[in-house]
């Protein structure tokens, strides 16, 4: 078989079972396991991942496009190792802390109820992307475009406005002293 084209896989522990190294298509997979598994090459379009792990999973060259991940498990991914045309993926309650998205272009992207602490922005475009109730502890962000990122729900952002681009971007009042991280200034409620 060439490709998968909507199967629905569920409760498959890639980690210990081969998995054929083709292109999914509008495929689901839920409560599956790819730990620590090298899907160099995979091809993921138009595919939905519910409750899976994939936590230091390898990406080099695996494409990602319209890929939707709730609940999921996305620990240390290096997502700036993905082939870079047409990536573009949604996460919601999922947990990528310490995962890197260095220099990619994803604009639009939408990030709901995540944990994305020490993630990695550097040089990302981020363009109208949004974080909606996301946990920014510690994540890294220089030399990024944010233009137009709503951040308004987003906590523990620490954003240093003169090493990044952020035309009209979107911050609540409470959310400004992250953008003041850099000057240790004592801000009081």
């Amino acid at each position: 078989m060439d490709f998968f084209n909507s199967i629905a896989f569920k409760d498959e522990n890639f980690s210990e079972k081969e998995m054929l190294k083709t292109e999914y298509e509008n495929c689901t997979f839920t409560n599956c396991i790819f730990a620590n598994m090298d899907l160099s090459g995979f091809k993921f379009l138009e595919c939905q991942f519910y409750d899976c792990d994939l936590s230091l999973a390898k990406l080099r060259g695996t494409t990602f496009s319209d890929v939707f991940f709730k609940n999921s498990k996305l620990l240390g991914l290096l997502f700036d190792d993905c082939e870079k045309s047409l990536l573009s993926f949604r996460f919601e309650a999922c947990i990528l802390n310490f995962s890197s998205f260095f220099t990619l272009k994803i604009k639009n992207t939408h990030f709901k109820d995540c944990q994305l602490q020490e993630v990695d922005f550097v040089q990302t475009d981020l363009t109208k992307s949004v974080f909606e109730a996301c946990d920014l502890k510690k994540a890294v962000f220089h030399n990024s475009i944010l233009d137009e990122v709503d951040f308004q729900t987003a906590s523990h952002f620490s954003i240093n406005p003169e090493l990044n681009r952020l035309r009209k971007a979107k911050f609540s009042l409470r959310g400004l002293a992250g953008l003041l991280d850099g000057y240790k200034l004592v801000i009081n409620p």
